[in-house]
Order: structure tokens, then sequence, then C-alpha cells
């Protein structure tokens, strides 16, 4: 597998696997230079929550290592057409951006803001950038890391992110929410293994029952052709 470029830095991206939702695995790739993530489409919601508090663990584990801002033009690691800076709020109130290709190979988001996107970060009040902005004055930006001269913006000028911090009270919410999330997550599982084994026992039972109506007419080339009839009828449910 070919290593992906980063849309920042252009340096080989890390391929990470997670576990996703149903079944098999989702290949993510991230720059620990630029502190960014790529997600092919759809991917950002195929991790199941298990997957997503794997990924905020591998986060935390590089939150020290140096950061490159983001540069002003950033290429679709597929195609190498430019992306299109975008703007969303997540279902848990934060707002948070991104850069996506308009031929809808994926997007590219940094560490902070895929954490806003999953709730663990919230956005600071007016009245709290004052308060901040009187004893720091500049900060770094959690989208791109230009520094924010907070006594006079409250969002980057550069990719126009607001000014957010980590919320102990958040994490605490997201972790519960993901770990609930996984917990039923588990339990539909088990429940479908359940039903694929019932089924497969009645299945079992009915063939037996023709198998024994039907001994007579049957050779051991029929048997087998029965027996892979029935595991056919088991896969297809």
């Amino acid at each position: 597998m070919q290593p992906t470029a980063c849309p920042s830095c252009r340096q080989p991206m890390h391929k990470r696997r997670f576990e996703r939702n149903v079944h098999g695995e989702v290949i993510l790739d991230l720059c620990f230079h630029c502190h960014g993530i790529w997600f092919d489409e759809f991917e950002s919601v195929q991790i199941t929550p298990g997957g997503v508090v794997e990924l905020f663990r591998l986060i935390h584990e590089h939150r020290d290592e140096q950061r490159l801002p983001l540069r002003d033009v950033l290429h679709c690691p597929r195609c190498d057409e430019r992306l299109l800076h975008g703007l969303d709020v997540s279902k848990h109130g934060g707002r948070f951006n991104y850069h996506r290709c308009l031929q809808k190979h994926g997007r590219f988001t940094t560490f902070a803001q895929l954490m806003i996107e999953k709730g663990f970060v919230r956005q600071l009040t007016g009245a709290e950038i004052d308060d901040l902005a009187s004893k720091v004055g500049t900060i770094r930006c959690t989208g791109c890391g230009a520094p924010v001269d907070i006594r006079h913006d409250h969002a980057c000028r550069h990719c126009r992110a607001p000014i957010s911090i980590l919320d102990p009270q958040a994490v605490d919410k997201a972790l519960d929410r993901l770990h609930q999330a996984e917990e039923v997550r588990s339990r539909r599982d088990v429940e479908m293994l359940g039903d694929a084994i019932v089924m497969r026992e009645r299945e079992k039972s009915r063939f037996q029952r023709e198998q024994r109506e039907n001994f007579n007419q049957l050779d051991i080339g029929d048997l087998i052709v029965s027996g892979v009839d029935l595991l056919a009828r088991i896969l297809r449910r």
C-alpha cells in the first residue's frame, strides 16, 4: 500500500487501522508533523465509537511533538487538486473547519478540529476570550497552528477557526457518550450473532428432516450438494 502524501507538508503520512462499524476496518492517514488526518470519503463516520477513543489516545501520545503550521494552499493526496476550506457545526454544538476535495476524494482536518467535531473541545465565549487575552495576548490557532492575537481577534484570521479549549467536562461527556455507543453496538453484534445461531439451527433441523425423508433417493454426491446449499442459505441471511 502506497503512503499518502500530507496535503500540507507533502511528507508521507502514517497509516493506522481502526475498527469499522458493522465489520472490517478503517485505515486512516495521519501526519504527526502537521497534526492532521486525511479521511477518504465517509471514513470519519465509519469508525466505531471504540475506534474514536483509540484514535484520541494516539493523538494524545503525539501531543508534544513539534507542529508545522498548515500551508496556505493544501492539495488532495488523491488527485492533487486544491482543497476547499469548509466550516461546519457538529451535532454536539461545536464549530469546526476542514479542507475537502471537490472531487469527493475526502477531507483533511487537524487533530484539534476533529476533537471539536467529536465533542472533546468547546469554543470559548467572548467574555472568556477577553479574560484570557488580559493574561496571554497571543495564542496558537487550534485549526492551523498560526498565531492569533486574541486581544483583537476572536477567531484565526488565517483559517477562521474559533478559539477553543480542551474542557475536562467536555472530555468526560464525550468519553461517556462514546463508551455508551460502543456498548450498544456490541450488544447489537451479540444479538445479531444470536439470531444467526438460531437461524442456523433451524436450517440444520430442516435439512436433517429433509435428509431423512429423502435418504433412500440420495447418494454421496447429493449429500455434499445439499450441505453446500445449506451453507449458502445461511450465508445469505
